[in-house]
């Protein structure tokens, strides 16, 4: 039997990823309709875009080349985003993958810089490698992408170098140009110190948050001043 791409529910401390429906149609609308500052190399829905969206990711699915995920906050419920695994590589017998990309990848602007996205990346990253058995995890970006890359090199993934006019451009009047693409990745040698890694940053998000939380719940232990909410 063939393996099929198929990605089961992650879910962390922060971030759950289930397999992207058309349940989350709403929730992707509202985290797309947020700041769209950050989007300008990413491909991202417009709010009244999501259920195209959607069927464009499910129709890849259908076809064994995508495993789409909405990331929901796991605090709120809320859906925050979407990520992917795709573009799966195999051993020559086909029921093995010997390697994996993860792409397709953006977050509501409320969801970015609170340790959704390494969690994300922890998640499946340790499904590919420790689950699938992967030797190698790979993420790409527009090489211009400077947010993009400096979250990828966060994670912890080897910059290997850029891929000239390798793919479709996402820049606004740039449809018919190819862009150039930095490759990132993490093998599967290098995961056990890259999971270690993770681990203490996203214990370090714990702690920030835990701390948030108790001032959040304990407002007269800081100085009021008038005009700022605590």
């Amino acid at each position: 039997m063939g393996f099929t791409l198929e990605g089961p529910v992650l879910e962390g401390a922060f971030v759950r990823l289930e397999p992207l429906g058309h349940q989350h149609a709403a929730g992707l609308a509202e985290a797309a309709g947020e700041s769209r500052d950050s989007y300008g190399f990413t491909w991202v829905p417009g709010p009244e875009e999501t259920a195209a969206y959607i069927e464009t990711q499910l129709g890849r699915a259908a076809e064994g080349s995508l495993a789409p995920y909405a990331q929901v906050d796991v605090a709120s419920g809320r859906v925050v985003g979407a990520t992917s695994f795709w573009d799966p590589r195999f051993w020559p017998s086909g029921d093995r993958l010997c390697a994996i990309e993860i792409g397709f990848t953006w977050l509501a602007a409320s969801a970015q810089g609170t340790g959704v996205n390494a969690e994300a990346k922890y998640l499946l990253f340790r499904h590919a490698f420790e689950s699938w058995g992967v030797g190698r995890v790979d993420l790409k970006t527009d090489a211009r992408n400077a947010r993009s890359r400096a979250a990828i090199e966060r994670v912890g993934a080897a910059f290997e170098g850029v891929l000239r006019s390798s793919a479709p451009s996402r820049v606004p009047g740039e449809e018919d140009r190819l862009r150039d693409s930095a490759v990132y990745s993490i093998v599967a040698e290098e995961w056990p110190e890259r999971r270690a890694a993770l681990e203490e940053r996203l214990a370090r998000v714990r702690e920030r948050r835990t701390g948030a939380e108790r001032g959040m719940r304990h407002p007269s232990e800081a100085p009021h001043r008038p005009g700022v909410t605590i």
